[in-house]
């Protein structure tokens, strides 16, 4: 058995920020609900406590399309530069977006957390408004986040929305240059939860045949679809392999359809240490933004036009790949591959 890496004590102090930041965005959950418990343990705080329990419940600001918590100072802070950096991740544009049209970003892949899209599209580290001046990015996540205390006043205030089909149509029929989505965009990260349990180093396995939703989507709000591909994503951890392990792969299957979310079986390093914890690795993520699919709006999409548009991002993700794999993808153990 090989022994342990551990981190050297002169590791510059940049360096130890940058970890600090990961290690803090990593563990947000736990830190924000366990922060909850320990102010529950407090009852001077309950008359304050269980209001805000009611408010969250019943709140409906991840999917209203409003973004009235959305602070642009906190997603321009220089701590996501830190974090950006650890890897380091950056952002490449091949086509300028106006900003008179409506965009759904589609990610790909989700790997184990989507460090990359979270990067390039919750945060101003990467410059995205720069890249695409006039242009209000949202990523979007589970809708159960926006329930965690704590936990949905962090990503509200990181401009994160929710992933139901309400919060995606408000989000693309509000705001914007003229007060009905134009200028605005949303990442949504299209493999789900199913595809991170596809997430290997080396690879880049997608799941989109089967995924047609966000682009009946993007036809009845008549938003352009924009493929973007994160590479190096799947290189941040290691997994438990489905085809070493099936048995294994099956029940995480069975979660994910009777609980509706999976449990990968991954590692990386730790804090102090190069080769166990859940720290992802430090190697490096380009996140390119591809050509758009010009999409014509339809209230009730058309069978034909719809397999027609997804044939066509399909294509565009492929070029995305076959350009710039050589370059961004030099350890790759395979091609793109579409497993479903």
């Amino acid at each position: 058995m090989n022994s342990i890496r551990w981190a050297p004590l002169n590791v510059p102090l940049k360096r130890r920020l940058q970890t600090l930041m990961v290690l803090l965005h990593t563990l947000s959950v736990a830190l924000t609900v366990t922060s909850f418990f320990f102010l529950c343990a407090i009852p001077l705080l309950w008359p304050l406590l269980l209001p805000y329990l009611v408010y969250i419940l019943l709140s409906n600001a991840g999917s209203s399309g409003e973004l009235s918590h959305r602070s642009d100072r906190f997603r321009g802070h220089k701590i996501w530069s830190l974090f950006a950096s650890y890897f380091p991740v950056r952002l490449h544009r091949t086509t300028t977006l106006t900003s008179t049209r409506k965009y759904i970003f589609g990610y790909h892949p989700h790997g184990i957390i989507s460090h990359g899209a979270f990067a390039a599209f919750a945060t101003e580290a990467l410059g995205f408004s720069q890249l695409f001046p006039g242009i209000q990015n949202t990523l979007l996540t589970l809708d159960s986040n926006f329930r965690v205390p704590l936990y949905r006043d962090y990503i509200l205030r990181m401009g994160l929305a929710s992933v139901s089909r309400e919060s995606c149509e408000n989000l693309l029929s509000k705001g914007g240059i003229n007060g009905e989505g134009m200028g605005r965009a949303i990442t949504i990260v299209v493999g789900g939860a199913r595809e991170s349990l596809e997430t290997q180093p080396g690879t880049m396995k997608l799941i989109i045949n089967c995924r047609k939703g966000f682009v009946k989507l993007a036809i009845r709000t008549g938003a352009d679809l924009v493929p973007v591909l994160g590479f190096g994503e799947n290189d941040i951890y290691e997994q438990i392999s489905p085809a070493e392990h099936p048995r294994l792969h099956r029940f995480q299957l069975f979660i994910k359809r009777v609980m509706g979310f999976t449990v990968p079986m991954f590692h990386a390093r730790g804090v102090f240490n190069y080769d166990v914890g859940i720290m992802p690795y430090r190697r490096p993520m380009n996140v390119v933004v591809g050509r758009p699919v010009k999409v014509k709006m339809q209230d009730k999409p058309d069978d034909k036009y719809l397999d027609e548009i997804h044939s066509q991002y399909v294509k565009e993700l492929r070029f995305i790949w076959d350009t710039w794999k050589d370059e961004f993808a030099k350890e790759r153990i395979g091609e793109l591959e579409i497993v479903e």
